[in-house]
């Protein structure tokens, strides 16, 4: 594969960002994963501090990183917030704009949608 085609690859790749209970994080996980909607997802605890209608939150809970090609990024999101217990789901898509390319080529190829 040369240049170009890596540039054109990376493009093709994007990270999803969601924050999630805990106890939901390791079946939203494998859910994407199985689906093939996901090549890999980490789960990082994390602490969170927001303010929800007024009141200011302090949460443990468990960050989502989501890798999987852009055009499957709808399917994510919606796989998120169906599964998701939040009125309203933290969903963050960031493109990758440089990467080791045998990896992004991997995560190409594991988010492939699988014929019937």
């Amino acid at each position: 594969m040369g240049k170009k085609d890596g540039k054109e690859l990376k493009r093709k790749i994007m990270l999803i960002f969601s924050t999630v209970p805990a106890k939901e994080s390791a079946a939203i996980a494998r859910d994407l994963v199985d689906r093939n909607l996901a090549a890999c997802v980490n789960i990082v605890p994390v602490r969170s501090l927001y303010r929800w209608k007024g009141e200011v939150c302090d949460e443990e809970e468990h960050l989502l990183i989501i890798k999987t090609r852009k055009k499957r990024v709808p399917e994510v999101m919606a796989e998120i917030r169906l599964m998701h217990p939040y009125e309203v789901p933290e969903i963050i898509a960031l493109p990758v704009s440089a990467g080791h390319l045998p990896y992004i080529q991997w995560v190409y190829d594991e988010t492939r949608v699988k014929s019937a």
